[in-house]
C-alpha cells in the first residue's frame, strides 16, 4: 500500500518546469522594478518623472504576479 502511494505521489515534471520558468522570469524583474522607481525619484523635476514611475510600479507588481503564479504552480505540479 505504502508502494501506491508513492507512486501516486510523484512529480509533473513539466508543470514543475512550468512553476521554474515563472520565477526565472520574475528574478530580473525584481532588480528591475526597484531600479527603475529609483530612478524616477531621482529625477522628480523631469516631466518622464510620473510615467517612468507607473512603469516601474507595473514591473514590481509583474514580478510579484509572476512568483505567485510560480509557487502555485510549483505547488500543484508537487502535491497533485
Amino acid at each position: 500500500m505504502l508502494e501506491k502511494q508513492l507512486k501516486h505521489m510523484a512529480t509533473d515534471r513539466k508543470i514543475l518546469a512550468r512553476g521554474i520558468r515563472y520565477l526565472s522570469g520574475a528574478l530580473p524583474l525584481f532588480f528591475l522594478g526597484p531600479v527603475v522607481i529609483h530612478s524616477s525619484f531621482k529625477n522628480q523635476a523631469h516631466p518622464m518623472f510620473i510615467p517612468v514611475l507607473g512603469l516601474g510600479i507595473i514591473t514590481c507588481l509583474i514580478a510579484i504576479f509572476l512568483v505567485f503564479f510560480g509557487i502555485k504552480t510549483i505547488m500543484k505540479s508537487l502535491f497533485s
